[in-house]
């Protein structure tokens, strides 16, 4: 028997922890919380359904860390366009083409369904409303930025990086798989909300 590595040992949990989350995210979306079965998530995941449950403890645990890793996704994400080199302009421009590009309908549909759903605990709806608000701040950035600069719209960064960033989320909606609704001139439609007329 070869010796345990810890280092493979925890790559193999993050991997499969990771496939068991991204099946999940997509039979959750479609068919809801109340919907799936561990079953549903075990099957389009590939694994056993013990195997999942050596990784959660139920479907709401599963639940719970897509919401959580879908909101820190989006943090990194607007991050990085907060630290790009360029203008504020540019940082828009790259936050909405990627945005669109990455067509996460799937995430999207989970976030509001955990903020609005009376079945979720009142614990993590509390959590991710704070978590969305919090997000909002390297948008509110770059928006403020844009507004130093001359660029971009008066107004309250804070309130303006909420229409937009609610903007994005339902335009997101709107590019499901096999229902796609989006124009291609869609991004720049959208960035003239928030850019100024010269």
């Amino acid at each position: 028997m070869s010796p345990r590595n810890p280092a493979r040992d925890r790559q193999l949990r993050e991997a499969r922890t990771s496939q068991i989350l991204d099946s999940a995210l997509t039979v959750i979306a479609r068919r809801g919380l109340s919907g799936t079965k561990v079953a549903d998530i075990a099957e389009t995941a590939g694994v056993s359904v013990g195997n999942v449950y050596k990784y959660f403890a139920s479907k709401e645990d599963i639940f719970e860390a897509l919401v959580h890793r879908g909101q820190q996704e989006y943090r990194d994400f607007v991050e990085e366009a907060l630290a790009m080199s360029g203008s504020p302009v540019d940082k828009l421009v790259w936050y909405t083409e990627q945005w669109i590009a990455k067509r996460e309908w799937a995430i999207t549909i989970l976030l509001q369904y955990a903020r609005t759903s009376e079945a979720v605990p009142a614990r993590l709806k509390q959590a991710v409303s704070a978590k969305f608000i919090d997000n909002l701040r390297p948008m509110a950035a770059i928006i403020e930025q844009g507004q130093q600069s001359g660029d971009m719209v008066p107004g309250d960064p804070m309130e303006l990086a909420l229409i937009y960033v609610s903007l994005m989320e339902g335009l997101t909606l709107h590019d499901i798989p096999d229902t796609p609704e989006l124009t291609s001139g869609i991004a720049d439609r959208a960035l003239r909300l928030l850019l100024r007329e010269h």
